[in-house]
C-alpha cells in the first residue's frame, strides 16, 4: 500500500525513515530484547534515550543552560492549566493575547487560577492578523504574558518575537516549534504537544527558565509542579516513553536534513508554493493578511461551499487526505508540517488547479 499525503493538523504525518527505523526497532531495541514500549523508564536503556533526546532537542533549539527541560503529559489544553498553576501565583495576574481558537482556550483556563487581562485581540478582524504590539495593553505587573505563535485553525502566526520588557514572555508554540529557528532567551516559558512536528500525541514538551520555577499554587497537583518534575528529571511519573522515543528519532532526522534552518527553508518553499497559487486563483481564496500567514497550516475556501464534498472525495481519491478545515470555521485547512514533503503541495496544487478548470 502507498503512502497517502496527509495535511492533518494533528497527529501529523511522521518523516518515513522514523517510521522505519521504529518498526525496524519495534521488537527489540538495538540488542536490549524489548520494545522501548516495554522498558523501565527508570532503566538505562531508556534513560539514555531519554537523556540523548533532550541533548538533541537542547542543540536544535539553542536552548540555555538555565531552562530546564521537561516531558509532560496532557497536551496543549493540559498545559492552559499546568501554566497558570505554576506561574500566575508569582502577582495574580496574567495577560493573553486573543489570536483565535487557541488562544480562547487557554484564556478560559487561566481565568481559574487568577486574573486574566486581555493585552490585545484579533477578534475584531476575525482573528485574520496579529495585533500590532503597539496596540498590545501590557501590565508591567502580570507574573507574564501569553501567546499562541501559531494558530492551528486560523492559521495565523507570529513572525516576530513579542518585546515584554521584564514580564516573562510565555508561548504555546505546538504547531510551529521545530519549523523555524527561535531565539529560546527570549522566552520565559515555551510549551508544545508534540504532535504536529515532534512526534505522536502524549508528548508535552515544556521549556522554563530557571527562574520561573518553584511559585505553584497550592491547588496544583504534585504531577503538575514544575518543580517536582525539575528536581525528578521529568520521572516523577511515569513519562510518555515511546512518545519521548519517537521525538528522539524526529529530532535526529532534523538533525540530520541540517537543523531549523535547513526546515525553515524547506517550510517556507512549501508555503509560498501554496500561497501564490491561492493568491491568483479566482476560486479559492485564503483570508489571512499576508505578513501573518502561517507557514504550517493554510485555511483555504472554495468559491462556493456546495463543491467542499466534491473536492475532499477528488483529493482523497488522489491520494491526499485530512484537508477538511475545522469546523469553526468551515472550508479546508492544509497543514504543511515540517514531515510533509514538497511533493505533496505540488499534488495538492496540481489537484487545486484541475478542480478550479472543471467548476471555476
Amino acid at each position: 500500500m502507498s503512502r497517502v499525503f496527509n495535511f492533518s493538523p494533528g497527529p501529523a504525518t511522521l518523516p518515513e525513515p522514523v517510521l522505519r527505523q521504529a518498526a525496524d526497532e519495534m521488537m527489540d531495541w538495538q540488542g536490549s530484547g524489548m520494545s522501548v514500549m516495554e522498558m523501565s523508564h527508570r532503566g538505562k536503556e531508556f534513560m539514555g534515550i531519554h537523556a540523548e533526546t533532550e541533548a538533541n532537542l537542547r542543540e536544535l533549539m539553542g536552548i540555555p543552560a538555565n531552562y530546564k527541560v521537561l516531558f509532560m503529559q496532557g497536551g496543549a489544553i493540559g498545559e492552559n492549566a499546568i501554566v497558570p498553576m505554576n506561574l500566575i501565583g508569582r502577582t495574580g495576574s496574567a495577560d493573553y493575547v486573543n489570536t483565535g481558537e487557541w488562544s480562547k482556550k487557554s484564556i478560559k483556563e487561566a481565568k481559574t487560577y487568577g486574573k486574566v487581562n486581555i493585552a490585545a485581540s484579533g477578534e475584531a478582524g476575525n482573528f485574520t492578523s496579529i495585533p500590532n504590539q503597539s496596540q498590545w495593553k501590557l501590565d508591567a505587573n502580570a507574573a507574564y504574558v501569553h501567546i499562541c505563535s501559531n494558530e492551528t485553525i486560523g492559521g495565523v502566526e507570529y513572525h516576530w518575537t513579542p518585546d515584554t520588557g521584564a514580564v516573562p514572555l510565555v508561548a504555546d508554540m505546538s504547531s510551529n516549534i521545530l519549523s523555524r529557528p527561535i531565539d529560546v532567551s527570549k522566552y520565559g516559558l515555551i510549551y508544545a504537544g508534540a504532535q504536529k512536528n515532534m512526534g505522536p500525541s502524549g508528548l508535552t514538551v515544556v521549556i522554563v527558565r530557571d527562574d520561573l520555577i518553584g511559585n505553584s499554587l497550592p491547588v496544583t497537583p504534585s504531577a503538575f509542579d514544575y518543580k517536582t518534575q525539575a528536581d525528578n528529571d521529568s520521572m516523577y511519573n511515569t513519562p510518555p516513553t515511546y512518545a519521548i522515543y519517537i521525538a528522539g528519532l524526529v529530532l535526529k532526522y532534523v538533525k540530520q536534513r541540517g537543523g531549523l534552518a535547513a526546515m525553515q527553508e524547506h517550510n517556507q518553499a512549501k508555503a509560498k508554493l501554496l500561497y501564490d497559487y491561492l493568491d491568483q486563483s479566482r476560486f479559492f481564496s485564503n483570508p489571512v493578511a499576508p505578513a501573518d500567514r502561517s507557514l504550517m497550516n493554510v485555511p483555504f475556501k472554495l468559491r462556493d461551499d456546495a463543491l467542499d464534498d466534491a473536492f475532499l472525495k477528488g483529493a482523497q481519491a488522489r491520494g491526499m487526505i485530512q484537508l477538511k478545515g475545522h469546523r469553526v470555521v468551515g472550508g479546508m485547512r492544509a497543514s504543511i508540517y515540517n514531515a510533509m514533503p514538497i511533493e505533496g503541495v505540488r499534488a495538492l496544487v496540481g489537484y487545486m488547479r484541475e478542480f478550479e478548470a472543471q467548476h471555476g
